[in-house]
């Protein structure tokens, strides 16, 4: 299964993409997420790495997010329903943290494009506007497999593609 994930994650380069397990901690993460998170404090990709916190903690890319506000609503919201899905302690621990990072944050997201609320980063490019889909594999009959989640970044406009097609460069798996 394994092989089969890192296929997906390189099929999905130049884009960014991790797997992540059930609270969040990163499985396995392509190239082009590596070359993402490049420049964050190296505490936050130590083992075990919890996505959601490099995204939000200003260590992370929390600093570099233009519209800091709209995306941690929108990250604590999908961390949120999770819960309500599968209760567990060490999930509301991580809920908990992640709500903290995003301190106050509007109710309703506002910048988004009708459908999904893009993230808005600064690259030494420019601007990277990016939106995501999780995916799920559910459907598996093994327990740890189906607690597995694919988050993939994809370009919100013809620059981010660009712009993430001349960040991707041959380097080791995250």
């Amino acid at each position: 299964m394994r092989t089969a994930l890192d296929s997906i994650l390189d099929g999905h380069e130049p884009y960014p993409a991790v797997v992540v397990d059930r609270l969040g901690d990163l499985v396995a993460g392509n190239r082009a997420f590596a070359a993402l998170v490049c420049g964050s404090a190296p505490v936050m990709l130590e083992p075990p790495v919890f996505v959601a916190r490099v995204l939000l903690h200003p260590d992370g890319l929390g600093s570099r997010i233009r519209n800091f506000n709209e995306w941690a609503f929108h990250v604590v919201d999908a961390f949120g329903r999770q819960l309500v899905r599968y209760p567990d302690d060490a999930l509301a621990a991580r809920d908990a943290e992640i709500a903290a990072l995003a301190g106050d944050r509007p109710v309703t997201p506002v910048d988004h494009l009708g459908f999904a609320v893009p993230l808005g980063l600064d690259s030494p490019d420019g601007v990277l506007r990016l939106m995501t889909t999780l995916t799920s594999f559910s459907t598996a009959i093994d327990v740890t497999l189906a607690e597995l989640r694919l988050e993939a970044f994809l370009p919100a406009d013809a620059a981010t593609a660009l712009a993430l097609a001349r960040l991707a460069e041959p380097g080791e798996r995250g």
